[in-house]
């Protein structure tokens, strides 16, 4: 029996992200391997290691040993400064809060700093928002890290990244969770929300930093829900990553300890979805409704 195609779609929400390591490693136990891959900001690194060739595993144990303490973050932080003047003029110049993801992402995991879209084993869509064309671009070729940085690019965060004209932003402002465009070519469609809604206790007034971000989960959600009425993936993952904060990456062991039943329960359902692959999605279609 042919094995099914399988397209798997990570979603955005910064550390909370780190949960999606969990579906890596529930295929790489079930001895299955996407068919294609479509991520977006958090998503789109996570799912372009895999794509990449890592497995679940070495996934977990690479971000682990990234946040495993402040002082790594910070060695890496001040190795992805400008190392002249020309770069930090080219770079924009001096703009309070704003980083260059590129240049960052390239010293967080430099083994993938020259890949190339056309060398990953597993087909890559890496999601960006055009800012001024007001539309999602979908990256399927040249350089991964640039569109990486771009999907990345959350505003007041990551100064925008410019790609072939296009002045782009973070993935998830126009595509949060891109599982729609994997339908083509692909069986099942399987798709990971670690969105989470607005950070913080219910009971006070949020920060200012706090409403920015929520802000942005909120309007990404109401996304999430409208495509989910319209045409649901046949699998749907919602990890419980609601109380960790967008930037909680030192948190990483936490996160992955807390989520960790995500592991098993995608064994399980995508088990059933190979078994039974009837899902209630094809049923609709099958029955023309």
């Amino acid at each position: 029996m042919t094995a099914p195609k399988i397209g798997l779609a990570l979603g955005g929400g910064g550390a909370r992200g780190l949960a999606h390591i969990h579906v890596l490693e529930a295929f790489d136990d079930l001895g299955l391997k996407p068919a294609a891959v479509a991520g977006s900001s958090i998503g789109a690194i996570m799912g372009a290691g895999y794509a990449f060739g890592m497995s679940g595993r070495e996934v977990r144990e690479f971000t682990l040993a990234t946040f495993s303490a402040p002082q790594n973050i910070a060695r890496l932080l001040w190795a992805s400064r400008p190392t002249s003047f020309a770069e930090f003029r080219a770079d924009g110049g001096f703009r309070f809060g704003q980083l260059n993801a590129e240049r960052m992402l390239s010293t967080f995991i430099p083994h993938m700093a020259r890949a190339d879209f056309a060398d990953l084993p597993i087909p890559l869509t890496v999601m960006a928002t055009d800012f001024y064309a007001r539309a999602c671009v979908p990256i399927r070729t040249g350089s991964v890290m640039t569109a990486l940085a771009a999907s990345a690019a959350l505003p007041t965060v990551f100064r925008p990244v410019r790609r072939e004209g296009a002045i782009l932003i973070d993935g998830g402002i126009y595509e949060p969770l891109p599982f729609e465009l994997l339908r083509p070519g692909a069986d099942h469609v399987v798709a990971v929300d670690v969105n989470g809604g607005p950070e913080g206790e219910p009971s006070r007034m949020p920060t200012p930093v706090e409403a920015m971000f929520g802000a942005s989960q909120l309007m990404q959600q109401s996304i999430i829900e409208a495509k989910l009425r319209l045409a649901p993936p046949d699998l749907l993952f919602r990890p419980p990553v609601a109380r960790w904060r967008v930037l909680d990456f030192l948190k990483a062991r936490e996160i992955l300890d807390e989520t960790v039943s995500l592991r098993e329960e995608a064994k399980r359902r995508l088990g059933g979805l190979i078994e039974n692959p009837v899902t209630p999605l094809r049923a609709k279609i099958a029955a023309g409704l």
